[in-house]
C-alpha cells in the first residue's frame, strides 16, 4: 500500500466518525481531486507526490460541507456540472426521474419534442434531456440569481433556452404546446427542518428545499403551470420526497384535467416521483 492509500484509509475513518454517509467514497473522491487522478489510479500516486492539502479537504468534509462544494463539480447521468454555494446540488435519485422522462419523450410520436424544466437549479435535468434526446427543444427557468450564476456556466454553449423567472407564470409563449413538463421543486415541509441532513440544510439554498407546512405548496402551483403549458396528451413528471408517495398524484386529479396520475419508485424502490397526462378535452 502506498502512502496515499494509507492516508485514504485514515480519512475514511475520520469521515465515518463525523457521520458522513459515504465515507470511503468521499475520501477517495477527495484524494483523486487533490492529486489530479481518477479514483482507480490512487495506487499510482508516488509517496513523494502526496499532497498534504488532502487533509484540508477532509477537514472541510468532516464539517459536513458537501463533497461537491469542495471539488466544485457534480456528476449527473453523463454530465459533469459546476456547482457551489447558492445552487442546489443534484442528487443521484433524480437520475431515475430523468430516465423515466427520456423514455416517455422517446415514446411520443413527435419529431422535435418540446420540453420545459421548471426550477432548473444547476441545469442538470434540462441539460441531460437536451443531451439524451438530441432533437428536443428544451426550455428551463430558474428564479434565484445566485443559482443562475451556476446555471449559466453549465449551460454555456448548450442549446437550452434558459430564462430567469417564477415557475408559476413561466413561458406563457409556450402555452398548450409543450410535450413534457419536468421539475425537481422544493418539497421539504418546514416542520422537517431539524431532520434535514447538514449537507442540505446548511449549504443548499432554502429556496430549493422548503415549500410550506406539508412541503407541497409549490407542487400545487406547478400543477396549474403544467396544465397551462402542456398540449392534450402531454406529460408532467415531478419529483417529491419518499415520504410523500401517494400524496402528489392526488394533486393531479381528473377534475383538474388530468389522467393516469401515478407514483414511481427510485432505484432504492422508494416513492420518488409522480407523473400524469393532460387529459384530452
Amino acid at each position: 500500500m502506498n502512502l496515499l492509500l494509507a492516508e485514504v484509509a485514515q480519512a475514511t475513518q475520520r469521515l465515518a466518525d463525523a457521520g458522513v454517509p459515504s465515507p470511503r467514497n468521499d475520501a477517495e473522491e477527495l484524494a483523486a481531486y487533490v492529486h489530479g487522478v481518477k479514483r482507480g489510479e490512487l495506487h499510482s500516486v508516488k509517496d513523494v507526490d502526496f499532497d498534504a492539502r488532502y487533509w484540508e479537504t477532509i477537514a472541510r468534509r468532516e464539517q459536513r460541507e458537501p463533497l461537491q462544494h469542495i471539488t466544485g463539480r457534480a456528476f449527473f447521468r453523463y454530465l459533469e456540472l459546476q456547482v457551489g454555494p447558492g445552487v442546489f446540488v443534484p442528487r443521484p435519485e433524480t437520475e431515475s426521474v430523468v430516465g423515466w422522462a427520456i423514455d416517455a419523450v422517446r415514446a411520443m410520436d413527435v419529431v422535435e419534442p418540446l420540453i420545459v424544466d421548471l426550477c432548473t437549479g444547476s441545469g442538470a435535468i434540462a441539460l441531460a434531456l437536451a443531451q439524451e434526446v438530441p432533437r428536443s427543444r428544451v426550455h428551463a427557468v430558474e428564479l434565484s440569481e445566485d443559482a443562475l450564476q451556476w446555471t449559466r456556466k453549465n449551460m454555456d454553449g448548450s442549446r437550452v433556452d434558459l430564462r430567469q423567472g417564477n415557475a408559476l407564470d413561466a413561458f406563457p409563449d409556450l402555452d398548450g404546446h409543450v410535450d413534457l413538463v419536468i421539475s425537481n421543486p422544493p418539497y421539504i415541509p418546514l416542520t422537517e427542518w431539524e431532520y434535514v441532513a447538514p449537507e442540505a440544510r446548511d449549504y443548499d439554498p432554502e429556496l430549493a428545499l422548503f415549500s410550506g407546512e406539508d412541503g407541497l405548496d409549490l407542487i400545487r402551483g406547478i400543477e396549474r403551470t403544467a396544465h397551462r403549458l402542456l398540449r392534450p396528451g402531454g406529460v408532467v413528471v415531478i419529483e417529491h420526497a419518499d415520504t410523500q408517495g401517494g400524496q402528489v398524484p392526488w394533486i393531479f386529479t381528473e377534475e383538474r384535467g388530468w389522467a393516469d396520475a401515478a407514483d414511481h419508485p427510485d432505484l432504492n424502490n422508494r416513492p420518488r416521483f409522480a407523473t400524469a397526462r393532460r387529459a384530452t378535452p
